[in-house]
C-alpha cells in the first residue's frame, strides 16, 4: 500500500511541479548577445541633454527673480524722504487735535441770559454779555426756539406748545408781532422777553445752555 502511494506522489510531482524550460526565439537570443546583462542601453544625445537644459533654465529664472526683488527693495530703501516741513506739520497736528476737540465740547454760557431782538445772541461769558442761542429744557428735553420781533398771545397754554413746538407755521397762530421783543418757547414753558435778564432769576424755567460749537 505504501508503495502505491509513493508511486502516485511521484506522478503528481512529475506532471504539475516540474517546470518546462521556455524556448527562446532566435530574435531574443540575438538581442541578448548584442546587449548582455549588466550593460546600460545608450540613449540618444538629444534625450540626455534635455533635463540638463531644463535645470539650467529654471536656475536662470530663479536668479533673475531674486535680482528683481533685490532691486525693488533697494529702490524702496534708497527712495526720497518726505520734506521736514511736512513731518513737522504732521507731528504738530497729532498733538493739537485732542486739545481742540476738548475745547469744543466744554464751552457753555456763564451766566445764561435772555433778551430782546436787539440783544446779540451767542456764547456768553463774564466779559461779553450775549443771549444764549443753544438753550435746552431739562424738563421736556427739547431745544428752546426763539423768534425775533414776536411775542406770545395771552391765550397760549401748555397743550398748544406740547403739540406744536418746534413747527413755526403752527406756532404762528399764537404769535403777535412786537418790535424789540423775542418770543422763547419749549414744549412745557414759554416767555416773551424785551430786556436782558438771567435765566436763573426765573425759578419756573428749567433752561440751561446746551454747549456752543466754536
Amino acid at each position: 500500500m505504501a508503495d502505491d502511494i509513493d508511486d502516485l506522489l511521484d506522478e503528481v510531482e512529475t506532471k504539475f511541479c516540474t517546470k518546462t524550460p521556455v524556448k527562446k526565439d532566435s530574435s531574443s537570443r540575438r538581442q541578448e548577445e548584442k546587449n548582455p546583462v549588466g550593460s546600460k542601453s545608450k540613449k540618444p544625445a538629444g534625450q540626455e541633454s534635455k533635463p540638463a537644459l531644463s535645470k539650467k533654465s529654471s536656475a536662470k529664472k530663479l536668479s533673475g527673480e531674486d535680482d528683481d526683488l533685490n532691486s525693488m527693495i533697494d529702490d524702496i530703501i534708497d527712495g526720497p524722504e518726505p520734506p521736514k516741513s511736512l513731518q513737522r506739520q504732521n507731528s504738530q497736528s497729532s498733538y493739537t487735535t485732542p486739545s481742540r476737540t476738548a475745547s469744543i465740547s466744554q464751552r457753555r454760557c456763564n451766566p445764561v441770559y435772555l433778551g430782546g431782538s436787539a440783544d446779540p445772541m451767542g456764547l456768553s461769558s463774564a466779559v461779553s454779555q450775549r443771549m444764549c442761542d443753544q438753550l435746552r429744557c431739562t424738563s421736556c428735553d427739547f431745544k428752546i426756539v426763539a423768534f425775533d420781533n414776536y411775542e406770545w398771545d395771552s391765550t397760549c397754554d401748555y397743550l398748544f406748545f406740547r403739540n406744536n413746538v418746534p413747527d413755526f407755521k403752527k406756532l404762528s397762530a399764537k404769535l403777535k408781532k412786537r418790535r424789540g421783543s423775542r418770543a422763547y418757547a419749549c414744549q412745557c414753558m414759554w416767555r416773551s422777553v424785551k430786556t436782558v435778564s438771567k435765566v436763573e432769576q426765573d425759578l419756573q424755567l428749567k433752561w440751561v445752555c446746551g454747549k456752543h460749537a466754536l
